[in-house]
């Protein structure tokens, strides 16, 4: 086992109040052998729970990185928490403003000085009522693209059954099992070089999630929808 990344005061706080919340379930890990010990690297997982964020971030902490997560800015205004969301490097993103640049920008600032960034493409919690990944965003691939790091699809599955954002449910016992998988890195050299078009960029967001959605097949044991869900086509089908 490497030596632990080197953390800090408020990396150290959240922990303290992370690490009690995953132990609301019962934890079962693949593949973190696959995570780099050092250097830059962009974990991208789908999104089921609230519960998501801290079950994660335990996990890369047991394996002795500390992760930098993506997260809308309004949970940085968020009292205590957003203070340690910020001291322990998280990265705000300012959808829908003249900042959303800016947020794309610290995130591949934090891949070049070795960090390890955890991305949710999908945006928010899935809106799939089956929990299958939705139509995720595009910002992904430009981080994969635009930095040469390990790209790592990594699917959970389980916190949803604990905490469902939807319907509210707080479900703690008995305690489910939430599973952790991480696959191979991704090899986007097919797509390095090319002009960063949308068309790339949609290719490449479909196939990191796609990676990333065959890996919860196989924790769900059961196959996975043939497209990614996108609430705008149902709305239009149900019309």
């Amino acid at each position: 086992m490497g030596k632990r990344e080197k953390s800090g005061f408020w990396v150290l706080a959240a922990a303290s109040i992370f690490y009690p919340l995953s132990w609301l379930g019962k934890r079962t890990y693949r593949g973190a052998e696959k995570i780099p010990a050092t250097g830059g690297a962009l974990l991208v997982m789908n999104h089921v729970s609230h519960l998501d964020p801290p079950n994660d971030a335990v996990f890369v902490h047991r394996n002795r990185r500390v992760p930098r997560f993506m997260a809308k800015d309004s949970l940085f205004k968020v009292p205590v928490f957003g203070r340690i969301l910020a001291g322990s490097g998280g990265i705000p993103v300012y959808r829908g403003s003249t900042s959303a640049a800016d947020s794309l920008k610290a995130a591949h600032a934090a891949l070049r000085e070795g960090k390890l960034v955890v991305i949710y493409p999908e945006g928010t919690i899935t809106k799939d009522p089956t929990g299958w990944p939705m139509r995720a965003r595009t910002g992904v691939a430009r981080l994969a693209l635009e930095n040469d790091v390990p790209v790592l699809p990594a699917a959970r599955w389980g916190t949803n059954d604990i905490w469902n954002g939807y319907s509210k449910k707080f479900r703690p016992f008995p305690r489910k099992r939430v599973w952790t998988v991480v696959g191979d890195p991704v090899d986007l050299s097919a797509y390095r070089g090319q002009p960063v078009t949308n068309q790339v960029l949609r290719e490449v967001t479909d196939l990191l999630m796609t990676r990333v959605r065959d890996l919860l097949a196989d924790i769900r044991d059961e196959p996975a929808p043939a497209e990614f869900y996108s609430a705008g086509a149902r709305r239009e089908a149900e019309q």
